[in-house]
């Protein structure tokens, strides 16, 4: 079967109100048991393949599950090439459709951290990555590109992006999200959504539907456990956690929402009325599905123990407001018995599994539910995407240390580089060697792993078992005239800690196994010794920043990665990524998020250096800038008025570069504990060197207002801060007072 659809963009021809008549008239004919059918989500692993001959083949089990139908398949394709995935995922639906009484199709989803999770897709840099470039313009154009490759081969959804603030980097999950501040988040969420959904009118044909997760406060789970339980204040819920999604839901209208493992003041997200009604739907008008992270609807009966058992879990989650259950097999499935023994369980059943019809109504899938297969493999890993990465990664490097201007290395005085260390890739020398062409040699040696790579469980390797490579990495580094040192962390060291039988989360943020050892040999070489961190989770690099001559923090790049570096180290590119979370000294300093309420820094502790190695939204450049002139529109302002903050920037330095301007806000006194500052608007600027220009930041009612101590949030009389600069602590101040 060869199904061939027109590329350009279709717009939906139903309105609201037809979409709805079209669901309402699809609910008075269906069973409970196929009503129940589009209340769940399968994973295509249970069964999905294609045979010799191109043609579909599936197993008894799937066919057992989706005998009513089904919400959708996860991960259909996934290992496939993109035109092999377009076909497979044609006949899946096709089987779908044909096998259900009423033709409904079924939505198939992915994940897309860093581009489209399967095979044959472009790879982009990680969430990470893209809150450090801090450039939310270029971030949606990388989300444009995920849903547009994620459609071409048949997908619909994607379980992304994380609207949730990572502030403790012992979570095995950081790298998935946009870093520790609230707004910095909502504008990366808010680009995310809209760049996947093509703004949403692309959701009909070109592009995906997000389901932004995970709602809410999963990010703050205790001791950086996964799993593990959320201690949030209503204030803090209210003011740092919830904007990104609120955003995501009212500004960018993401298509469906992901709920979060954890509890809220002891109530579990997936049984939290509040949350996922009052809130979610009542107070913000989110009109797409809600669905529940991996097996979460029955964890309320197995494993939070708030449910007696599956019923009682799968009543919890209905009335909550849930309306798809992904994977469990022992609790949506049981509503059909559940309302026939009490019907006023009909209505809420109607409302979830019409909230899933109508994603599947915007979506288009009723009226073009296959996907163009010629179309598939010109659209994935385009040279346009290809080239988007680059940038992507260009932009997202953050330049940490450059004593003596040791960078940009000079081709003509630097002949021979060494590149070493456990984070060293198999193409790395290639790249390097594209970059800086012939009249640079490279040496490239790894050295060690920093695991034994078991995927659910990996152990550290021993300072024994690491000790022969690090003498052959040594010996590298020994015959070059500078040492390129690739550490950090890798995707063994920073994880998600899958229920049950996998870890990813630690207890330390050091860098383990020999890399300090290696950093510290070759040191003593005496050569100009380059950092390039290459992590996962925040890391505390003391002995990197005290005695390497350079570091580049690179986070987590994509497939460009290493060229990306290569480029920034040889001159080719100036960094102008900033830090987007704060990097501590040891583990013991958390909280460390540069945010906390201001009593929090009154003190240090015994024996180490008050405050942060570097300050969140730090990073250096080839060039300089130099602010001036700090000015406000007004010194005094009644509390439904803006006011104007300018201020000069001007690149005193000698390169073309780019700087990321950051307006902070400070309340100075309020009728609860205040945080010292936050973060409200940024802009990324490109000056020519010697130039210069006025920037303007418009300060609003919402970016002063705060959750008092009435539980009311609005905007207190009082004294303000406008805070301007290249960083968090490095800013002009002017006051201001709401009168």
């Amino acid at each position: 079967m060869q199904i061939i659809e027109s590329l350009s963009t279709r717009k939906n021809p139903d309105s609201k109100e037809t979409i709805q008549s079209k669901i309402d008239a699809l609910l008075s004919k269906m069973s409970l048991e196929e009503k129940a059918a589009q209340m769940r989500i399968v994973h295509a692993n249970l069964g999905v393949n294609l045979d010799e001959n191109g043609e579909l083949v599936i197993s008894d089990q799937f066919k057992e599950q989706v005998k009513y139908g089904i919400a959708g398949i996860k991960n259909p394709g996934e290992h496939d090439s993109a035109e092999k995935a377009a076909r497979k995922n044609n006949l899946l639906q096709k089987y779908l459709v044909q096998h259900s009484r009423h033709g409904i199709p079924g939505l198939f989803v992915t994940e897309s951290y860093n581009g489209v999770d399967a095979a044959g897709t472009t790879d982009f840099s990680r969430p990470i990555n893209m809150a450090a470039s801090w450039n939310s313009t270029l971030v949606r154009k990388v989300w444009d590109k995920v849903g547009r490759e994620a459609r071409a081969r048949g997908m619909h959804m994607c379980h992304s992006p994380e609207a949730d603030l990572i502030r403790d980097p012992r979570f095995g999950r950081m790298s998935e999200a946009f870093g520790e501040d609230t707004h910095l988040v909502r504008e990366m969420v808010v680009a995310a959504v809209k760049g996947v959904q093509g703004d949403y009118e692309g959701l009909y044909s070109t592009h995906i539907g997000a389901v932004t997760k995970h709602f809410a406060g999963y990010g703050q789970v205790d001791g950086g456990r996964n799993f593990a339980s959320v201690q949030i204040s209503e204030r803090d819920l209210i003011d740092q956690i919830l904007p990104p999604f609120k955003a995501a839901v009212q500004e960018a209208k993401t298509l469906g929402i992901m709920v979060s493992h954890g509890d809220l003041n002891g109530v579990a997200c997936h049984a939290n009325k509040q949350l996922l009604t009052n809130i979610l739907r009542d107070q913000w008008g989110f009109n797409g599905y809600t669905i529940s992270d991996a097996n979460d609807i029955g964890r309320l009966f197995f494993f939070m123990s708030v449910a007696e058992d599956e019923d009682h879990a799968a009543l919890l989650g209905l009335e909550a407001g849930m309306d798809v259950d992904l994977y469990n097999e022992d609790c949506f499935i049981r509503l059909p018995q559940l309302a026939r023994e009490n019907p006023d369980l009909v209505p809420l059943i109607d409302k979830a599994v019409g909230n899933v019809l109508r994603a599947k109504f915007i979506l288009g899938l009723f009226d073009h539910p296959y996907a163009n297969e010629a179309a598939a493999k010109e659209i994935s890993r385009s040279k346009d995407s290809i080239a988007l990465a680059l940038e992507l990664d260009l932009e997202s490097l953050v330049l940490l240390k450059n004593e003596n201007k040791t960078l940009p290395l000079s081709s003509s005085e630097i002949k021979k580089v060494a590149l070493v260390g456990p984070l060293l890739k198999d193409n790395t020398l290639d790249q390097f060697q594209a970059v800086a062409g012939q009249r640079v040699e490279f040496i490239a040696e790894k050295g060690f792993a920093l695991t034994n790579g078991e995927v659910n469980c990996p152990h550290l390797l021993t300072p024994e078992e690491c000790f022969p490579g690090l003498e052959k990495a040594v010996a590298a580094a020994e015959q070059a005239d500078a040492c390129i040192l690739f550490v950090g962390g890798d995707e063994f060291t920073s994880k998600e800690a899958f229920f049950a039988f996998a870890t990813g989360d630690r207890a330390s943020i050091d860098p383990v196994g020999s890399q300090i050892d290696l950093f510290k040999r070759i040191k003593k070489l005496g050569k100009p010794l380059i950092v390039v961190l290459k992590h996962r989770r925040t890391l505390a690099i003391n002995e990197f920043a005290a005695e390497a001559d350079a570091i580049i923090d690179a986070w987590d790049p994509g497939e460009q990665g290493d060229c990306a570096i290569a480029m920034t180290l040889f001159g080719k590119s100036v960094p102008s990524g900033k830090l987007p979370a704060t990097i501590p000294r040891t583990i013991g300093q958390i909280p460390f998020h540069y945010s906390q309420k201001k009593i929090n820094f009154k003190k240090g502790y015994l024996f180490i250096e008050k405050g942060p190695l570097y300050p969140f939204g730090y990073g250096l450049s080839y060039s300089e800038f130099e602010y001036s002139d700090l000015e406000l529109s007004a010194r005094e302002i009644a509390i439904n008025e803006s006011i104007t903050a300018s201020v000069t920037l001007a690149n005193t330095g000698s390169l073309s570069a780019k700087e990321v301007v950051q307006l902070y806000i400070q309340d100075t006194h309020g009728s609860v504990v205040r945080p010292i500052k936050e973060l409200k608007a940024f802009q990324k600027i490109e000056l020519e060197a010697g130039a210069a220009t006025r920037l303007s930041f418009e300060i609003t009612p919402e970016m002063l207002a705060c959750t008092g101590a009435d539980m009311i949030r609005k905007v207190e009389p009082g004294t303000f801060v406008a805070q301007i600069g290249g960083s968090s602590e490095d800013t002009l101040n002017a006051k201001f007072r709401v009168v």
